[in-house]
């Protein structure tokens, strides 16, 4: 027995032993199975927007069998084709030892361009001048005079609500101007001027001196790093003040060349045309110290100004061609829209087959709307431009679906009870940077009380679909210089969705404001009388344009005021000169029946324009609301 004790206490320790290897065996077999740290960075790649899985590979010199299996690791099971956002392309090329420098499809195109470049293909560009400065301090009219064309007439209350984009010929040389506007609400309007320009003209008025805007135009043209000219307008003027406006630039860093500075000031009455060749001269001059260049031979480059929905021709973008020449045929990508160039307008509405450097051309032929500020890039690997746009659309589309009915004097009622309250507003311009500015400044107006969401702002005439939204949401439809379709008027009665319309931005923003503080107190009420097509128009010596209508619904009155609707685009508003029956006066022509009518100082009357007649009433304030 001692034997066997001996024994057992011999092998006591060999087991204990034996236990000790496999522990340190599954130790050692779990260290193994923890991930690996990744590898330092040593190098850097260039990765875009829309990049595939290929093409991750090939920037970062593995097989693509390696970049499916890190996906893999992170449940993502991908193809070879598969297309990777941002961040997952990011965090992939971590893995193998690199950093990523993020930049867009068309930043790539041009630099590969840029890269192949030579300085003998560079030649002399046009300047691209954007006109700046306060409200009312006579921008449009200045441009006006330049171009003897009439801008400021047709904007609503005189005011430029959209980017214009024009050029003028001076000693056999081109100078393209863009004008922007002055409203405070528009600051991202001029911002986007200032960013293609190469020049800026501050216009301000010799008879108002600084104001809010025109610092604020300062700050835009320095944060760009363009030159400025001063254009001290209306001098013609008897209380004009040049020398204070120059005392007060000065204040702000603008010293005038003869008073030793390096800003060039040139007095100019956009009224009498006084000093205009001086200051196109100045204009020519500042841009060949610039060595303004560009490379007709390469594929374009533009940036979109304005986009919008026209009923003949559809999709409409206004573009600022930065480099290369976009001809008729050429493929391109602009945001999430591809497609192929079908014409091209200049700013006098020629159609041209092609357009170089600086020039602003009217693209037609659009698959859909692009946003405003947008990038258009010629190209040339069709499959991989199409396959961009897919991506963008659907990133966009997420984004969009990541984000009661009303009326303002029920949200006005609402206010009064001291509650928390949201308003929703469903918002339609005529062009998509008037869409993009109201939306910016409607929501800015927000405060603790009230919060105020735009869910949709877009391009166009009111439709269907946007009452429908408005009725789901318990949204209100604000309309910016557009109407209802005739569909979307019933529906919106039907369905009690309140439509609200306007032209200029005060009045949109002012009753907005009073809506919230809870002071919306309506004066006049705009009631519908009826409207009528345009069958056809006449001439008539020492009367002007006559249009024979037909009354489609409700009837339209002698007294009543009217709007001219194009496209469902309000084109004028105004008053009835005259409205016959036959060759007698009427004093009401009711629906079904012809009549013949004219509006009082417009003449510019077309077949299949829509006459809307209405009346405003005065309304005593609603106390109980």
């Amino acid at each position: 027995m001692p034997g066997r004790r001996d024994a057992a206490k011999r092998r006591g320790p060999q087991r204990d032993h034996r236990d000790r290897d496999t522990e340190g065996k599954l130790k050692s077999h779990y260290r193994k199975s923890e991930p690996a740290p990744p590898p330092p960075i040593d190098r850097e790649i260039t990765i875009s927007d829309g990049i595939t899985v290929k093409e991750l590979s090939e920037k970062l010199g593995v097989k693509a069998g390696l970049v499916i299996k890190q996906l893999v690791d992170r449940k993502i099971f991908a193809t070879i084709n598969q297309t990777l956002d941002m961040k997952l392309a990011d965090e992939v090329s971590r893995a193998f030892g690199a950093s990523t420098a993020k930049m867009s499809y068309e930043e790539e195109s041009v630099q590969d361009v840029s890269s192949t470049e030579l300085d003998s293909d560079l030649e002399i560009r046009p300047p691209i001048v954007t006109i700046m400065g306060h409200v009312d301090h006579g921008k449009t009219s200045l441009l006006d005079a330049i171009r003897t064309a009439n801008v400021a007439g047709r904007e609503a209350g005189g005011i430029t609500q959209h980017i214009g984009a024009y050029h003028v010929e001076i000693n056999g040389r081109k100078i393209v101007f863009i004008d922007t506007p002055g409203h405070e609400a528009f600051t991202r309007m001029r911002a986007r001027g200032s960013k293609v320009t190469d020049i800026v003209v501050l216009v301000v008025a010799a008879d108002d001196g600084v104001m809010p805007q025109t610092r604020e135009a300062i700050d835009h043209a320095r944060a760009a790093k363009v030159p400025i000219i001063v254009a001290v307008n209306k001098i013609d003027k008897p209380d004009a003040q040049p020398e204070r406006v120059k005392q007060q630039l000065t204040d702000l860093g603008l010293m005038p060349e003869d008073w030793g500075g390096d800003t060039p000031f040139v007095p100019v009455s956009a009224k009498k045309h006084q000093n205009l060749e001086l200051l196109l001269e100045m204009i020519l001059l500042v841009a060949d110290m610039q060595e303004i260049k560009g490379n007709p031979t390469r594929p374009a480059v533009a940036t979109v100004l304005e986009a919008q929905l026209d009923r003949g021709r559809g999709p409409v973008a206004t573009l600022l061609i930065k480099n290369g020449t976009l001809r008729v045929g050429d493929h391109y990508l602009c945001g999430t829209v591809f497609g192929r160039v079908r014409a091209l307008y200049d700013d006098r509405g020629n159609q041209i087959k092609e357009v170089g450097p600086s020039m602003p051309v009217e693209l037609v032929g659009l698959e859909s709307l692009p946003d405003v500020g947008d990038q258009l890039q010629v190209v040339t690997d069709l499959a991989k431009a199409r396959q961009i746009a897919e991506f963008r659309e659907v990133r966009a589309r997420e984004q969009q679906m990541a984000k009661t009915r009303i009326t303002l004097d029920q949200f006005h009622a609402q206010l009064r009870e001291g509650q928390t309250k949201e308003l929703n507003i469903i918002l339609k311009a005529d062009v998509g940077g008037t869409a993009e500015v109201l939306s910016d400044t409607l929501q800015k107006l927000s405060t603790e009380k009230v919060t105020i969401r735009v869910l949709h702002a877009g391009v166009g005439a009111i439709t269907e679909t946007d009452v429908v939204l408005a009725s789901a949401s318990n949204a209100i439809i604000i309309g910016f210089n557009v109407r209802p379709e005739r569909k979307a008027a019933e529906s919106a009665e039907l369905e009690k969705v309140d439509i609200r319309l306007h032209t200029i931005i005060y009045e949109l923003t002012d009753e907005i404001k009073k809506a919230m503080v809870g002071m919306l107190e309506p004066v006049f009420k705009e009631v519908y009388k009826g409207r009528a097509e345009v069958r056809e128009t006449f001439r008539i010596t020492k009367v002007g344009t006559v249009a024979g209508c037909y009354v489609l619904d409700g009837s339209l009155t002698r007294d009543c005021q009217v709007r001219l609707l194009r496209d469902n685009v309000v084109v004028h508003t105004g008053k009835l000169e005259s409205l016959k029956r036959f060759k007698n006066d009427a004093s009401e022509v009711k629906s079904g029946f012809e009549c013949g009518l004219s509006i009082a100082n417009y003449n510019d009357l077309k077949v299949g324009d829509i006459i809307e007649g209405f009346v405003k009433e005065k309304v005593a304030p609603d106390l109980s609301a």
